[in-house]
């Protein structure tokens, strides 16, 4: 009887050894979740259109784009860098030389428009589609609804040779994309969440 319990064991530990194995490849198949971004992580770049309020001092307060060189004049205080920065530092930063005109300021930097990431923060669809497009990135976007914003695939395509690409800080990464069977078959597996910057590409079939 013991004999039969340690092989069942070995059994059973064997069977999940080769559960977690096929999961961590099905997980390299897949661009990995986008994390949710806070508001106040956002970086502020050149474009951007930013409010700067200062409490109890309504004069010295101003709404203002990022300069190319991105910086912005805030009265009294001159120019301070915004691009690259959290609308948080950027207040910190006019705080502290606001201090030597008036006491203890208040600040406050607040996004009005968000210009900088329109274009970095898009989704683009190439190859054999109806209408090649670069549309705006929206939360939740899939791989399907940006090929259906493109049109649709055209009669040259290979759809099941798909590619999404997606570049990280390091290098591009692609992943395959089985076009055909989320459109006829339904089969939802590689209809993957699209991020920021990605780029879809639909290969023509070889003649």
């Amino acid at each position: 009887m013991k004999r039969i319990l340690l092989a069942v064991a070995a059994c059973v530990l064997a069977c999940l050894q080769a559960g977690c194995a096929s999961g961590g490849a099905s997980a390299r198949t897949a661009p990995p979740a986008q994390a949710t971004t806070a508001v106040d992580a956002y970086l502020i770049g050149v474009d951007d259109i930013v409010q700067v309020s200062v409490w109890r001092n309504p004069e010295l307060g101003i709404t203002v784009p990022v300069r190319p060189d991105g910086r912005i004049s805030v009265p009294l205080v001159g120019d301070v860098a915004a691009a690259g920065l959290t609308p948080e530092q950027v207040s910190r930063d006019i705080q502290d030389k606001l201090a030597a005109y008036v006491r203890d300021p208040q600040v406050a930097v607040i996004l009005t428009e968000l210009r900088s990431h329109e274009y970095l923060s898009r989704v683009r669809v190439t190859g054999a589609v109806r209408q090649p497009v670069s549309i705006p990135y929206r939360p939740g976007m899939t791989v399907l609804d940006a090929v259906l914003a493109a049109g649709g695939i055209t009669e040259f395509a290979a759809p099941d040779r798909s590619s999404l690409y997606r570049k990280n800080s390091n290098n591009t990464q692609s992943y395959q994309v089985r076009l055909d069977r989320i459109l006829n078959r339904g089969d939802l597996a590689t209809n993957f969440t699209v991020a920021p910057g990605d780029v879809i590409t639909i290969p023509e079939r070889v003649l």
